[in-house]
């Protein structure tokens, strides 16, 4: 004699729990309804065996339990669950949320309004995520704007402290301090006019005015601008071989101007004697000119690359401070660029070097 076993797998019965849990208000209503009415079937029909009132009370019950059920469930239930959505949305119903809270909401099953909320939570939290980074970021830029403003100006204070004192009665230390004090005073104007820069490039209050130029031409006006620096240090200016054929390019030629100046200028200062500077220029797919400013110095270590950028980031302070500068060239940069709605990039390795590249739009008929 053969036994036969019928089990159902965990996954079916999984799979069972999951439709019942998905019922919407009206198919659960229903299905409560009927179950209650089962007992009350029984019970009238063991006072009155006759099948018609069974029936009769069967269906009433059931009709009337189902009505009862699902008033309920609507009226606080999805009372409470439109708070909720009202909340998220945090806004005073129109008529259209009225209609959806009225009759879209109440066809949703509990775990359909759960994943909504789940949803909303996530979104919120990315936020609160966003919102930290923003904090931090801006904690981090004011010290950084505190001690770029400190440093020129106690040492412009000492030294006026220092002649006033009676210093001053020596021609050549009254000379060597108002010296020193006025190059500080022409950081400080730096550094205010690049940050005056940068906020108007980022509110728009500093238009673009576009043209058609050669950017071959721009490239080697920067170069021979910054000769002297150059030729301080050594350091060779060239085109890359197969690059020095002239590209038409429609942008605003000054704003290059300064994002090339800022470019060599940094590749000069981070760049060893004798070193190399190279300019590239690539017409990428006929729409687009790339445009890369590469060196051979000291490069720059893989954990600073993404945030090079970033207003006053100095990926060596003790370096960065001796060489001198804002700390917001590559900034604005950066602004000056996606102005354009084009993209900049960073391309660097330590002792090897970096390259530093943005695109332009070739140029306009």
């Amino acid at each position: 004699m053969f036994t036969f076993t019928f089990r159902i797998s965990p996954f079916k019965r999984a799979g069972y729990m999951l439709e019942t849990k998905n019922l919407t208000p009206q198919q659960l209503s229903l299905f409560t309804a009927l179950i209650l009415t089962i007992p009350v079937s029984a019970g009238v029909f063991i006072l009155r065996q006759e099948w018609w009132i069974v029936v009769v009370c069967s269906v009433l019950f059931a009709a009337m339990s189902y009505a009862l059920i699902l008033s309920t469930l609507q009226k606080f239930i999805y009372r409470k669950i439109k708070l909720i959505y009202k909340f998220i949305y945090q806004t005073k119903a129109s008529r259209r949320e009225e209609t959806y809270y009225k009759y879209i909401l109440p066809q949703k099953s509990i775990d359909e309004v759960r994943e909504d909320v789940e949803k909303w939570a996530e979104q919120r939290q990315g936020e609160i995520e966003m919102l930290k980074a923003n904090e931090a970021f801006r904690k981090e830029f004011l010290q950084n704007l505190a001690h770029e403003l400190k440093t020129p100006i106690f040492a412009i204070q000492g030294y006026v402290d220092t002649l006033l004192e009676g210093a001053s009665e020596n021609p050549e230390i009254r000379q060597r301090f108002l010296s020193k004090a006025d190059r500080n005073i022409d950081r400080l104007v730096n550094l205010v006019n690049d940050l005056d820069e940068i906020s108007k490039l980022e509110s728009g209050e500093l238009p673009l005015y576009k043209e058609n130029f050669i950017i071959h031409e721009v490239i080697r006006d920067v170069f021979e601008s910054l000769s002297i620096k150059s030729q301080a240090k050594k350091i060779k200016c060239s085109f890359k071989k197969g690059t020095e054929q002239s590209e038409w390019v429609f942008a605003d030629k000054e704003k290059i101007r300064q994002v090339l100046i800022n470019l060599v200028d940094n590749a000069i200062k981070y760049s060893n004697e004798n070193g190399n500077i190279v300019a590239s220029v690539y017409n990428t797919d006929g729409k687009r000119v790339l445009v890369e400013i590469s060196d051979d110095g000291i490069g720059i270590s893989e954990e600073h690359i993404g945030r090079i950028f970033e207003r006053f980031y100095r990926t060596d302070l003790a370096r960065s401070r001796k060489v001198g500068g804002s700390g917001l060239g590559l900034s604005i940069c950066k602004h000056i660029i996606e102005a354009h709605s084009q993209t900049i990039h960073v391309r660097s390795k330590i002792d090897i070097g970096t390259t530093i590249g943005f695109t332009l739009d070739r140029r306009k008929e």
